[in-house]
């Protein structure tokens, strides 16, 4: 009886439900499209990061955390000692550096080249071409390819006029700080650092130099391990804030996620209150009649539901169907089925919590207001 009620009612006033639902959908659309947004940003920045197969990072130990990548120099030799701490699986060094580069097809590129030593546990598997052999190689992914960057190009570096030859294709997203990531022997990379130009004699420090140590392992105790080494570490997770731009981007995002939830809560609220102040003769009468609160209040939680569960289910579908369009832009979009799941299921909730608030006015209606008691 209760679902046949408050169905009836949707039916009866489709009106002013179709108005509601088209709000909430609204919502829906705009809660899809920032979800997308927040992972495409998340790919963009990190991805390159995300697909390293590291347990945590060990930065020089007075690097600042919001940008360790580009501010940290750690010497080779806390290679060794890490390697020796309990739990430690492998550790390898690791470098990274942004430069911008031209290649001999006239393509302007900006590259985040990660310096990795060649057979160590962080080399990349190449989907096409050959992986990493001589000095000189670079290994690119697969968004810098779809730039105009082929296998055989040769990519000459504005900071020293470094020459790189592009000798594999990763497969996927592989980027940092929205910067498509180039993979190249550590050496190589470590002249690149030291501004070394052809025909330079490169002074043996330079290769004493790294980024940071690429750590892998289980149940690893990283203060004592940064104690012994003198570094200072931080998980694969948490290095992601190291990433230019990523602590802002994500902030601001999830900020307007939260203030949208709100929202939704809010609007679902106000238009059920309003909603239960029209039908308090209605309500009046069926309290008279001798219906529950309990009975009342079920008929109006099921009536929000089917509506948001509707609208919301509509609202996703055109989300998603912008979505898909948008991901065939340069703008940084991508739909993830477990993010959208989590923001709907979270619409849904908030907008019922809103809702719930609302009709409890009916535990103060009072029957007698159905026989003119208020008069």
């Amino acid at each position: 009886m209760t679902v046949f009620l408050a169905l009836r009612e949707l039916s009866f006033a489709r009106g002013r439900f179709a108005l509601m639902g088209s709000v909430v959908a609204l919502i829906a659309v705009l809660m899809v499209l920032l979800s997308g947004l927040s992972v495409g940003l998340v790919n963009d920045g990190v991805s390159g990061l995300q697909k390293l197969p590291v347990t945590s990072f060990a930065f020089q130990e007075d690097a600042p955390k919001d940008s360790a990548f580009s501010r940290s120099t750690v010497d080779r030799a806390a290679v060794e000692t890490w390697a020796e701490q309990p739990g430690v699986e492998d550790a390898a060094p690791f470098g990274n550096t942004l430069v911008n580069g031209r290649s001999d097809s006239g393509v302007e590129i900006d590259l985040a080249l990660f310096g990795v030593e060649q057979g160590s546990y962080i080399e990349p598997s190449v989907a096409e071409g050959s992986p990493l052999a001589a000095p000189g190689d670079v290994v690119i992914s697969e968004t810098a390819a779809d730039e105009g960057i082929e296998i055989g190009d040769v990519i000459t570096l504005e900071s020293t006029g470094t020459q790189l030859r592009v000798a594999g294709v990763l497969d996927g997203q592989h980027t940092f700080g929205h910067v498509d990531v180039g993979y190249l022997p550590l050496r190589t990379w470590q002249e690149i650092r030291a501004g070394v130009r052809e025909g330079d004699v490169v002074p043996d420090h330079a290769y004493d130099a790294i980024t940071a140590v690429a750590v892998s392992g289980t149940d690893l105790d990283l203060a004592a391990g940064d104690a012994a080494a003198g570094t200072t570490s931080m998980t694969r997770e948490q290095s992601f804030g190291a990433s230019p731009g990523y602590t802002a981007e994500t902030s601001t995002l999830r900020l307007i996620q939260v203030f949208l939830y709100a929202i939704s809560a809010l609007v679902v609220g106000a238009f059920f209150t309003v909603l239960t102040i029209q039908r308090r003769q209605e309500i009046a009468v069926m309290r008279a009649m001798g219906a529950s609160t309990r009975y009342l209040l079920r008929d109006s939680l099921v009536q929000s539901l089917v509506l948001l569960v509707a609208a919301s289910a509509v609202g996703v579908g055109l989300g998603v169907t912008a979505g898909a369009a948008l991901m065939s832009t340069p703008m940084p979009f991508a739909l993830d089925a477990a993010a959208l799941t989590l923001a709907t299921g979270l619409l849904i909730v908030l907008g019922m919590l809103g809702a719930g608030v609302a009709v409890l006015r009916i535990t103060r209606v009072d029957p007698l207001t159905a026989l003119g008691g208020n008069r």
